[in-house]
């Protein structure tokens, strides 16, 4: 029950820091005249990631690679079957010709890099180093064509308008949202290790599933929310955007910290599983640009079957 409890309070932690910090971090970048096409594509996207990343680096610290690989791989998967599936299930996805373009083959090729960095069972701190750096250079690249791109900009200015109050109260609602998450990743990761040493599983599984499905709610809400009030492309690039900061940011930054370890289970199922579902996602969206409920319904049913294998055989 403890275990529980602290993984549920970690993840509520989690959630509450994540939005305190974006609205600061944003707040404080626009107050400082950052454009706010930069602050939309940078900002946010890292801040909406950086759950993972404390989970990952507090993983890292703790000796628990596993846990921090699992998270990323079941989040992945989470984000792209359910929460991608469910949305196009209620209505057909159109794919924006940026997605296409950039972010789907950046998705691929990240992903199978990872697999083949974490074959030889450790995710090296030089692994960490690639992993970031293309990271950096995909966020390099977004902002480039973005501040090329006149609606781009237009969309941004409507949506991040410049904050009202003092910057110092903008940077002190980052760094307090930043401290909520790492007291919320700390509790979530301790949580973790306990429950499953508790129910006799691997820290690789809690990962994939408690704890990517946690830390995956806030895009499921935000996603669903969006496609009610018919406004889904920057949620649908967001979604297939932050599968890339996962793995660069995420376990790049964390293997930075300290290197990861890298279960069989995950080098021979769950990883090549995460790999399968980001390349599943280019014949199907470069199918008329689109993603149709038949799909959709696909992807939630794929899920499912995943889920209950994992449940049935790893636990």
């Amino acid at each position: 029950m403890t275990a529980v409890l602290l993984v549920a309070a970690g993840l509520a932690l989690l959630i509450v820091g994540a939005e305190v910090l974006v609205r600061g971090a944003s707040a404080l970048a626009a107050a400082l005249g950052v454009p706010p096409v930069v602050v939309g594509l940078t900002v946010i996207s890292v801040g909406t990631s950086a759950p993972e990343l404390a989970i990952g680096i507090d993983s890292a610290l703790n000796d628990a690679g596993p846990l921090a690989i699992g998270n990323v791989a079941g989040t992945n998967i989470v984000n792209l079957l359910l929460v991608l599936g469910l949305s196009a299930a209620i209505a057909p996805l159109a794919i924006t010709v940026p997605t296409i373009r950039r972010d789907l083959p950046m998705m691929a090729v990240i992903a199978v890099l990872l697999l083949a960095l974490c074959w030889d069972g450790t995710l090296s701190r030089l692994d960490g180093a690639v992993l970031l750096a293309i990271a950096v250079g995909y966020t390099i690249l977004i902002v480039v064509q973005a501040r090329r791109d006149p609606v781009a900009v237009e969309i941004a200015q409507d949506e991040i308008r410049r904050p009202q109050g003092k910057t110092w109260v903008h940077a002190l609602l980052t760094v307090v949202g930043l401290a909520v998450i790492v007291v919320g990743a700390d509790l979530m990761v301790s949580g973790a290790v306990d429950l499953s040493r508790s129910f006799g599983v691997s820290e690789a599984v809690i990962g994939l599933t408690v704890v990517a499905i946690g830390t995956s709610a806030p895009e499921l809400v935000t996603t669903l929310v969006s496609t009610f009030r018919g406004e889904r492309d920057m949620a649908i690039g967001n979604l297939i955007g932050s599968s890339t900061y996962n793995i660069g940011l995420v376990l790049g930054g964390s293997a930075l910290v300290a290197p990861l370890g890298v279960t069989p289970e995950l080098i021979h199922v769950d990883l090549p599983v995460m790999v399968g579902v980001m390349l599943l996602c280019i014949p199907v969206f470069l199918t008329g640009r689109r993603m149709s409920r038949i799909e959709g319904i696909g992807f939630v049913l794929g899920y499912a079957v995943y889920l209950g294998l994992l449940i049935a055989f790893r636990t």
